[in-house]
C-alpha cells in the first residue's frame, strides 16, 4: 500500500491507471480515497446506496490481478454506478418508490463489463425518477445536488444522470455511468462541468438498464476528461446478444483516436442551433469553440437542419408513449412496491393505488401523455406524425453527413445550472426545453459528446455539443480532445459541502 493517497480521489481515470500500474498507489488505497470523499460529500445527495464492502472487495481483486501482470485499463478504477443499471443483490429502484427494495438477481451488461475489466463499484448514484427529468428532482431520493455554487443558491446538476454528475464534478468517484434519452449525459456534464459522451444508438448493451423510452436510451461515460470518456467507453462497448439492438461491429481503439490532429475535417455550423432568445454568453461560447477548432486546422462551415425546430415537440411524443409501454409491467405483482388494499379491492384497485403511490408526478404526466398519445384516434395525429418527423431529423443529419461534413458544433444547453425549486412550478414545457439542444442527436441514434469550455459571469461552467457521424465515436473524441486541450478548462467546484 502507498504511504500517501491524500486527493487520490481527484485523479483522472489515465493518471490513476498509469499509477495502479506503476506501483504507485493500490487499488485498495485508491478506493478508500474515494470513500473517505463520499462520506463528507453527503451534502451532495449523488450517492444512495453506498456499497463499501463490495468495492473493497473488487479493489482487493484488482490489486492482485494488477501483481500478475493483468491490468486492464480499467482495472482498480473506483465508479459510481446510475441507479438505472441492474446490479446484482444491490437496491436498483430507478429512483422510484414503485421499485422501492428492488434488488436484482443479476447484472447489466454494462456493469459486467466494467467489473469483468476490473473496475471498483462505489455505489450507486441518484438520478431523476426512471431518467425523467432534467433537474434530478424528481427522484424519490430527493435533490441531488451541484457541487458549484452561487452564493447560498443550491444548484441543479442537471438531469437525469444528476447523481452521476455531480459525484464526478465533486471528486467522490473518478468516473460514472450515465444514461441518455434526449440529453441526460450531455445537459448534466455541462452543467457541472465535466465530459460526457452519448454513443451512437447499439453500441452499448441496453440489456440490465431499466428502460424509460428503448428506441433512444443510451448509455455512456460521464468522466473528467476525453481520455477518460476514451478508456472508460472502451469497456463498456461491445455486441450483446441479448440486446437485439446491439450493433455486431468493431470496436476501435478509442483512446489511441486522441491524436489531436484535425487538419483539414469539416465542422458544421447549424443555423437553426441559433435561436431567439439565446443568451449572449452561449452565443460567445459558440464562438470560441468555432475559433479553436480553426485554429487547429479545422474548416468550419454553415450548415442546415431543417427540421430541428420539430425535435423537440416530436421527442416528447415519441419519448413518453414508449414510456407509457415499458412502465405498464410495475403493477404490484411481481416485483416492488404494492399498496395496502382495502376489503373488497381487487386487481383493478391494486393496480391503481400501487401507480398512483410507486410513480411520482412526473412520471405520471409522461405516462398519461403517453397513453393519450397512443390512444386510438389519436394515434395517427401524433405518434405516427412524430415518428415521421424523426425520420426527416435523422434524414437531414445524414445529408450533412454526405456532404462532406465530419462533426457539427452547436452549444450543450441553453444556459449554465439553474437553481434547485426555480423551476418547480414553471410550465413543464420550460423545463423540458433544457433539452433543446440533445434531442435531435437521440431521435438520429448519432454520437454526441459534451465539453466543459468556459465559465459563464457567475462562474458557472458552461459546455459545448460535437456531434459525431454513427459509429464514429473515435474520430468524435478526438475533436472533443482537440476542443478540450484549447479551452483549458480546468476550474473546480468549490468544496462548500
Amino acid at each position: 500500500m502507498s504511504a500517501n493517497v491524500t486527493g487520490a480521489n481527484t485523479w483522472t481515470i489515465a493518471a490513476a491507471r498509469d499509477a495502479l500500474r506503476k506501483g504507485e498507489i493500490s487499488a485498495v488505497d485508491l478506493t478508500m480515497s474515494c470513500l473517505t470523499a463520499i462520506d463528507a460529500g453527503d451534502g451532495l445527495n449523488a450517492f444512495v446506496h453506498k456499497t463499501p464492502e463490495i468495492a473493497l472487495e473488487q479493489a482487493r481483486a484488482a490489486d492482485a490481478r494488477l501483481a500478475g501482470g493483468e491490468a486492464p485499463a480499467m482495472c482498480g478504477i473506483p465508479l459510481g454506478i446510475k441507479d438505472l443499471f441492474c446490479t446484482k443483490g444491490v437496491p436498483s429502484q430507478a429512483a422510484s418508490n414503485i421499485l422501492k427494495g428492488f434488488k436484482p438477481e443479476y447484472e447489466s451488461t454494462v456493469t459486467s463489463k466494467l467489473f469483468d475489466a476490473g473496475a471498483v463499484m462505489l455505489g450507486k448514484l441518484n438520478m431523476d425518477e426512471f431518467a425523467m427529468g432534467s433537474s434530478n428532482e424528481t427522484s424519490a431520493y430527493g435533490d441531488a445536488v451541484n457541487p458549484w455554487r452561487v452564493d447560498d443558491r443550491k444548484l441543479t446538476p442537471g438531469g437525469s444522470s444528476g447523481g452521476s454528475a455531480a459525484a464526478v464534478a465533486a471528486d467522490l468517484c473518478l468516473a460514472a455511468t450515465g444514461t441518455d434519452t434526449g440529453g441526460s449525459i450531455r445537459q448534466p456534464a455541462a452543467f457541472t462541468g465535466i465530459v460526457g459522451i452519448k454513443p451512437t444508438y447499439g453500441r452499448v448493451s441496453r440489456w440490465g438498464i431499466v428502460a424509460f423510452a428503448s428506441s433512444l436510451d443510451q448509455a455512456g461515460p460521464m468522466t473528467k476528461s476525453v481520455r477518460d470518456a476514451a478508456i472508460m467507453l472502451q469497456a463498456m462497448c461491445g455486441h450483446d446478444p441479448k440486446d437485439s439492438t446491439s450493433a455486431d461491429i468493431p470496436v476501435p481503439d478509442f483512446e489511441a483516436a486522441l491524436t489531436g490532429d484535425i487538419r483539414g475535417r469539416v465542422i458544421g455550423i447549424p443555423k437553426e442551433y441559433r435561436m431567439d432568445g439565446m443568451p449572449a454568453e452561449i452565443e460567445a461560447l459558440w464562438a470560441r469553440g468555432i475559433e479553436m477548432l480553426k485554429d487547429a486546422g479545422a474548416e468550419v462551415r454553415d450548415i442546415s437542419l431543417p427540421h430541428t425546430k420539430f425535435a423537440l415537440p416530436a421527442y416528447y411524443v415519441i419519448a413518453p408513449a414508449e414510456a407509457s409501454s415499458n412502465l405498464a409491467r410495475y403493477d404490484g405483482v411481481r416485483y416492488g412496491h404494492r399498496a395496502k388494499l382495502a376489503a373488497g379491492d381487487g386487481i383493478t384497485e391494486m393496480y391503481e393505488k400501487t401507480r398512483a403511490e410507486g410513480f411520482g408526478p412526473e412520471v405520471q404526466r409522461r405516462i398519461m401523455v403517453g397513453t393519450y398519445v397512443l390512444s386510438a384516434g389519436f394515434y395517427d395525429a401524433y405518434y405516427n406524425r412524430a415518428r415521421k418527423v424523426r425520420a426527416l431529423i435523422k434524414r437531414d443529419f445524414e445529408l450533412a453527413f454526405a456532404d462532406g461534413v465530419d462533426a457539427i458544433l452547436t452549444p450543450a444547453t441553453p444556459s449554465a445550472a439553474f437553481g434547485l425549486g426555480e423551476m418547480a412550478d414553471a410550465d413543464p414545457v420550460q423545463m423540458y426545453l433544457n433539452d433543446v439542444f440533445t434531442v435531435t442527436v437521440n431521435l438520429a441514434g448519432l454520437p454526441g459528446v459534451a465539453v466543459p469550455v468556459g465559465l459563464d459571469a457567475q462562474g458557472l461552467p458552461l459546455g459545448l455539443q460535437l456531434i459525431g457521424r454513427p459509429w464514429d465515436e473515435a474520430q468524435l473524441l478526438n475533436y472533443a480532445h482537440v476542443l478540450e486541450s484549447r479551452a483549458g478548462f480546468v476550474a473546480k467546484a468549490d468544496k462548500w459541502w
